[in-house]
C-alpha cells in the first residue's frame, strides 16, 4: 500500500504541477486549458520516463554480473532493487550451502571402503568414486559420460545390468586385477542407476581356507579314530595272543599320541592368534632355549643323526659360563618355533644325515636361530606354501614321520607376533636350511 500511494502521490504532483505550469503557458496563447491539458500529460510523461530509466538500470544490473549493488533510485524501485539484492544473496548462499553438502557427501562416499557408480539413462558413467574406479578398472575424471558396458565386459556383469532383475548381487570377477567383486544395482530418478561393488575376495579367500581346514582337521582325525575303532573291534571279537595284544596296544597308542599332538597343535595355534603380542620388555635366554632344544632333538633323533650346536656372533652363548645372549619375548612361544624346525629336521633327514642348529647375530644386529640339514630336500615350486597349515610336500611321507602339517605354520605365527621372519633355503637332494630372524630390537647382549 505504501508503494500505490506515493505512485498515486507522484502521478498527482506531476498532473498539478504539469497541469498548473501548462495552464500559465497557455494563458499566452489565450489557450491556458489546452496549455494544463498539454501540461498535465507532460508531466506524467516525464513520470514514466524517470520509471523507465530506473527499471532499465536495474535491468541491465539484472543481466550484467550482479557485482556492486543494486540501482537504489527512488522509493519504489530502490525497495524492488534491493528485495532482488537479497533475493539473490540468499539463493546464493543457499547454492553455496548445497555444494558445500554436496562436497560432503562426495567425500564420505569417496572415504567409503565400498565402490558406488552412478550411471545415467543411458547407462553412462555420471560419477564414481575412487574405489569403484579401482574395482573396475576406470578413470574416474576420463572415463566420465562412457557407456559402462564398453569399458566393463566381464558377461557376468553385462548380463546382471540388462536384465533388469536386481534383487540380489551378482559375483564379478576382474582378471585383471585378481578380484572378486560383489556387485548390487539399484534403480533410482527418471531411468538412473546406482552401482556398488564389493571387494570380497579375502572373504571368499578365507571361507576357503576355512572349508579346507575344517576338512583337513576332519581328515587328520577321522584316520586315527577308524584305526583305533578297528583295533577296538579287533580285540572284542578276535582273540588275541599276548604278543598281538601288545602290538596293536603299542598301535593304538600310537594313533592316541597323534591326535593328541595334532590338538595341541591347534590349540597352540588358536591361541597365538586369539592372545596379545609378547612383550618386548620380557627377555629369555638363548642358552636356555638352546638347552631344552638340544635336550629334545637328542631324544628325538636317538642317535641316528649327526649332530651340532655352535654360535656365531656371540661366541660364549652355548658355555655355561660365558655371556648369555637375550631375546624380547615369551619364551613358550620361542621354544615351540625352535623346536618345530628341529623336529622336522629329524624327521625328513635320513640315518646318518647332518643337522646343524646355530644361534648367529648378523651385522645389522638381528638374531638368526638357523636349522640346516643334508636332508631329502624341497622342490623350488612348495617354498611359498610351506606355512599353511595341513599343506604337505609329500604327505604319506608327513603321516609316517608323525607331523600334523601345523609345525610351520606355528613358526610363522610366533614370529609375525614377534616381528620376525621365517627364511627358507632348499633343494631337492641338498637338504634345507631354515632360519627364524629377530630384528636388533628384540636381540640383547
Amino acid at each position: 500500500m505504501n508503494f500505490l500511494f506515493g505512485r498515486l502521490l507522484s502521478a498527482i504532483f506531476a498532473l498539478t504541477v504539469g497541469g498548473l505550469i501548462g495552464w500559465l503557458a497557455g494563458r499566452v496563447f489565450a489557450a491556458p486549458w489546452w496549455g494544463a491539458w498539454g501540461g498535465a500529460c507532460i508531466g506524467l510523461l516525464l513520470v514514466n520516463l524517470r520509471d523507465a530509466l530506473r527499471s532499465q538500470a536495474l535491468v541491465n544490473w539484472l543481466r550484467g554480473t550482479q557485482e556492486g549493488g543494486a540501482p537504489r533510485g527512488g522509493q519504489m524501485w530502490g525497495e524492488l532493487a534491493y528485495r532482488i539484492e537479497r533475493a539473490l544473496q540468499q539463493r546464493e548462499r543457499a547454492l553455496v550451502t548445497e555444494r558445500q553438502r554436496l562436497a560432503q557427501f562426495l567425500l564420505a562416499i569417496e572415504v567409503s571402503p565400498n565402490g558406488v557408480l552412478l550411471l545415467d539413462a543411458d547407462e553412462q558413467i555420471s560419477w564414481c568414486n575412487s574405489v569403484a574406479a579401482d574395482h573396475f578398472g576406470l578413470n574416474p575424471v576420463r572415463d566420465l559420460g562412457q557407456r559402462i558396458t564398453n569399458l566393463v565386459r566381464a558377461p557376468a556383469f553385462v548380463a546382471y545390468l540388462q536384465a533388469g532383475d536386481y534383487d540380489e548381487a551378482v559375483p564379478v570377477i576382474n582378471h585383471g586385477r585378481d578380484l572378486t567383486l560383489s556387485v548390487l544395482v539399484r534403480p533410482y530418478g527418471e531411468g538412473l542407476r546406482l552401482i556398488l561393488s564389493n571387494d570380497v575376495t579375502e572373504r571368499l579367500r578365507s571361507e576357503g581356507m576355512r572349508r579346507d581346514f575344517v576338512a583337513n582337521v576332519s581328515h587328520e582325525i577321522r584316520t586315527p579314530l577308524t584305526v583305533l575303532g578297528g583295533f577296538v573291534e579287533t580285540m572284542s571279537n578276535l582273540p588275541l595272543t599276548e604278543p598281538e595284544r601288545k602290538r596293536v596296544l603299542t598301535l593304538m597308542t600310537l594313533q592316541t599320541q597323534r591326535m593328541q599332538t595334532l590338538v595341541a597343535d591347534l590349540l597352540i595355534l588358536a591361541q597365538l592368534e586369539g592372545s596379545p603380542r609378547p612383550a618386548v620388555d620380557q627377555w629369555v635366554s638363548v642358552r636356555g632355549l638352546f638347552a631344552q632344544v638340544e635336550t629334545e632333538i637328542v631324544a628325538l633323533s636317538k642317535g641316528r643323526h649327526l649332530l651340532g650346536f655352535k654360535s656365531e656372533g656371540c661366541p660364549d652363548v652355548l658355555a655355561e659360563d660365558g655371556a648369555d645372549c637375550l631375546l624380547a619375548g615369551s619364551e613358550t612361544e620361542l621354544l615351540s618355533a625352535f623346536t618345530n624346525l628341529c623336529s622336522n629336521a629329524v624327521r625328513y633327514t635320513p640315518e646318518g644325515g647332518r643337522i646343524d642348529v646355530r644361534w648367529l647375530r648378523r651385522p645389522g644386529g638381528d638374531g638368526v636361530f638357523e636349522v640346516r640339514d643334508n636332508g631329502l630336500g624341497i622342490a623350488r615350486e612348495h617354498l611359498p606354501r610351506l606355512t599353511e597349515r595341513f599343506y604337505r610336500v609329500d604327505g604319506s611321507r608327513s603321516r609316517e614321520t608323525g607331523g600334523t602339517g601345523l609345525g610351520l605354520s606355528i613358526v610363522k605365527h610366533v614370529m609375525q607376533r614377534h616381528g620376525g621372519q621365517l627364511e627358507v633355503e632348499s633343494e631337492p637332494g641338498r637338504g634345507s636350511c631354515f632360519r627364524l630372524v629377530f630384528p636388533a630390537a628384540r636381540v640383547r647382549v
